[in-house]
């Protein structure tokens, strides 16, 4: 599984945001967000500009 850190996330809400914006990447699978960790992973192949971008389009930043 791979992990990102994700900036910007507090609740909830912010967790199924994120969720969902990934699950919008084709080729992911297994997609699992962590509020406490500030963290998300996944199975799968994806470019980090495709990923960076998908994140940012719903305000967050990942971070590594």
């Amino acid at each position: 599984m791979a992990t990102v850190s994700i900036k910007g996330m507090s609740c909830q809400h912010c967790v199924a945001a994120t969720k969902k914006a990934l699950e919008g990447i084709p080729g992911l699978t297994n997609i699992e967000v962590d509020l406490e960790k500030k963290e998300a992973s996944y199975e799968g192949e994806v470019e980090a500009k495709v990923l960076k971008e998908a994140i940012a389009k719903i305000g967050f930043e990942v971070v590594s």
